[in-house]
């Protein structure tokens, strides 16, 4: 996926930038479903588990782009909340980065750093629904987006129409490794106003029946540094935004604070997407949404 990504970069986020996504189901270009797509894809099994050697090829760092990205040695523990896409007909049979044709009927996915290949839990947040996929990919490498789900397995998601669905990717092992949890603490909203307002965050493990989105335009360890940014995009319009700090470093009780500047919660991924448009305007090429 990787090299049909360096050509397709460039159009994707001029498409993105311009807004000239027309076509349903979120695909570009001449992606997308095929004209008679088998009608029995609910009962494609899942991917299982298993065993198996690294990928000869896929598994090094690369850069596309312009951003280099480092695989991760291993897929243990892994889990996060982020936006799903998914691609189809247009790259059906063509070579992954893990040299095995893809096939948009097969349970698989297209991830930017986890290991050639791995196992995922994907669960559409949205839904509930789950699948289990086997990550032999590389991609998606237009902004917002965490992993790209083959046809099969965006359809048994439910996210098809939409082309986007808000997920949480969670690795899976032969023998159902328990993942590390993502530890939660209180987080300081500090508004524009003066006043202050205190939040907790969902625990990672519990299902979201509503999930909120933020665009994360920064993070820092210097609190005045964050009020900055948060004051100079509200001054650009970029609202409701604001500063949320949590503990960082492990969040042990020693741990310096991070503050994150964030704007939202958003009403659909697509504001996502403009939002960030606008935030690369004005010199932020890192902002991302995040899922709470």
């Amino acid at each position: 996926m990787t090299s049909r990504w360096l050509l397709l970069i460039p159009m994707l986020m001029l498409l993105s930038a311009c807004g000239t996504l027309t076509r349903p189901g979120g695909y570009y270009e001449d992606d997308g479903p095929e004209a008679s797509p088998p009608a029995d894809i609910a009962n494609i099994p899942d991917a299982v588990p298993k065993a198996e050697p690294r990928s000869a090829s896929g598994n090094k760092p690369y850069s596309v782009y312009g951003v280099a990205y480092t695989p991760l040695a291993d897929a243990n523990g892994y889990r996060e909340r982020g936006v799903a896409s998914w691609y189809g007909k247009k790259f059906h049979g063509k070579r992954t980065s893990s040299g095995e044709p893809y096939d948009m009927y097969a349970m698989t996915a297209a991830h930017k750093t986890l290991p050639l290949p791995s196992y995922v839990r994907v669960r559409n947040l949205q839904n509930d629904r789950a699948v289990v996929v086997r990550v032999n990919d590389r991609g998606p490498f237009l902004h917002n987006r965490l992993i790209d789900l083959s046809y099969a397995a965006a359809a048994k998601l439910g996210i098809l129409g939409t082309g986007t669905g808000i997920v949480e990717v969670e690795a899976v092992g032969p023998d159902e490794p328990a993942t590390q949890v993502v530890k939660t603490f209180p987080l300081q909203i500090i508004p524009s106003a003066v006043a202050a307002e205190e939040i907790s965050a969902a625990p990672a493990s519990t299902p979201a029946a509503n999930p909120k989105l933020y665009l994360q335009v920064g993070a820092f360890t210097q609190r005045d540094n964050a009020v900055s940014l948060r004051d100079r995009l509200e001054r650009e319009a970029l609202r409701p935004i604001f500063v949320q700090s949590s503990p960082g470093g492990g969040g042990g009780a020693d741990a310096a604070p991070v503050y994150r500047v964030r704007i939202g919660p958003l009403t659909s991924v697509e504001e996502g997407d403009r939002l960030t448009e606008r935030a690369i305007q004005l010199g932020i090429r890192d902002a991302r949404i995040v899922v709470e």
